[in-house]
């Protein structure tokens, strides 16, 4: 993925106010600031194409580092390990995702909760048009060394580059509504995620979690179902639809653009743990890693056609 990069600024209003309303003790998520109930994920964005040298951590070069490592080093270097790479050709995204680093001290509860597994994407950008090719390089000139502040700008959520025009934001939804999404939000925080499994609650099924989040006025991304399942079915996971906030655009154009939102995940046991008893349960004896086809669903979250569907 060409690396434009989103992901930790602060979640919008009412992505908010959902973590906000009837939060249980449950595990909170640490990266950049950002503080979820019961979060084991964090979802980020970039541009990637070809030049610059790669990372250990990520073998295949950026465009001027404004890729996945644009904010991979800053999670390997407190002890973040590069796990498996997933592709999603009809999208032209790769995504990493890092798993955290083994500590004693977060292996609890609230507080002392595990640290989020992180999801790192990214654009390939040399496999669009050569209209978008340009004006994502046409913004990317102009950030100077911003890639080197992707961590903070991601803490601030502000862009690295000059602020778009319309018209160009535009000629990018058509194409990708990715990197559209990418050319208005920058390093921002593009989900969080709340595992479900780790609520204290009675709501801590997944399925009766979508449905306290819909009856509490949440729309959910109906792409592919509003449950998305693993092959193995250990893997179920949703997501809300993204807020929208009013963005004003270099020529002095005001629209509604698309922000963040909520991924839930519920990792049930594997096989060889079922037997288990609950107060023996831990984060490694359940379900690990993403899915391509529950991931390449839930990107929808920010996708015009789910922000314009109407409730049902």
């Amino acid at each position: 993925m060409f690396a434009f990069t989103a992901t930790f600024a602060a979640a919008r209003p009412s992505a908010a106010a959902l973590l906000r309303f009837r939060r249980a003790p449950s595990p909170a998520v640490r990266a950049h600031g950002l503080r979820a109930a019961a979060s084991p994920r964090s979802g980020c964005r970039c541009f990637a194409m070809s030049a610059a040298a790669p990372c250990p951590a990520d073998p295949l070069p950026k465009v001027n580092g404004y890729g996945i490592n644009s904010l991979a080093k800053f999670f390997t270097d407190f002890g973040y390990v590069p796990r498996e790479e997933l592709r999603f050709p009809a999208k032209k995204l790769r995504a990493l995702w890092f798993s955290p680093p083994a500590n004693d001290c977060y292996t609890g509860t609230g507080i002392h909760g595990p640290l989020p597994r992180i999801f790192i994407s990214e654009l390939l950008v040399d496999e669009l048009s050569a209209q978008s090719q340009e004006i994502m390089h046409k913004y990317i000139k102009t950030s100077g060394k911003g890639n080197k502040h992707a961590a903070l700008a991601s803490i601030s959520g502000e862009l690295t580059w000059e602020k778009p025009i319309y018209s160009d934001f535009l000629v990018l939804s058509r194409e990708s509504e990715y990197a559209a999404w990418t050319l208005v939000n920058g390093y921002a925080l593009n989900h969080a995620t709340i595992a479900t499994h780790r609520l204290e609650s009675d709501i801590r099924s997944i399925n009766k979690f979508n449905k306290f989040v819909e009856d509490n006025g949440f729309r959910l991304n109906s792409e592919g179902g509003t449950l998305k399942v693993s092959p193995d079915g250990l893997l179920q996971q949703s997501s809300t639809v993204a807020d929208s906030a009013l963005f004003t655009f270099a020529d002095g154009v005001i629209e509604s653009i698309p922000r963040s939102y909520i991924e839930f995940a519920e990792r049930l046991l594997l096989p060889q743990f079922k037997d288990l008893q609950a107060e023996e349960v831990k984060e490694h004896h359940r379900r690990d890693g993403f899915e391509v086809g529950n991931a390449d669903k839930i990107f929808e979250s920010t996708s015009k056609e789910q922000l314009t569907r109407r409730s049902a």
